[in-house]
């Protein structure tokens, strides 16, 4: 658990690193994402799996933005395709938090 979770603080330390302004709004949302995901760990409102599922998830979008950005240009088509992956795992989190499954 707590190598989940400071893989979530790396990820957010690093973020401004990789980030540039081609994607200002996508980074701002990574980063309100990965305080939900610690704020439920936190709180028992995520169990391990679904802990570990959901910084997979995280990481994976991370990943997906970096490639868009590995050639210079974000299209708007990619743009599109961030904000859409973005938007799945915002419902995804809050499923997850909301599903009454709790850590004891």
């Amino acid at each position: 658990m707590k190598r989940i979770v400071t893989s979530l603080l790396i990820l957010s330390l690093a973020a401004p690193v990789f980030a540039g302004d081609r994607t200002p709004n996508l980074n701002q949302r990574e980063h309100n994402q990965r305080e939900r995901i610690t704020q439920g760990v936190r709180s028992g409102e995520l169990t391990r799996p679904e802990t570990r599922r959901l910084a997979r998830g995280e990481i994976r979008l991370h990943r997906n933005e970096a490639t868009a950005k590995s050639d210079g240009v974000v299209t708007p088509a990619e743009r599109a395709r961030l904000q859409a992956e973005a938007n799945n795992m915002s419902a995804r989190i809050y499923r997850q938090k909301h599903d009454g499954q709790t850590r004891n």
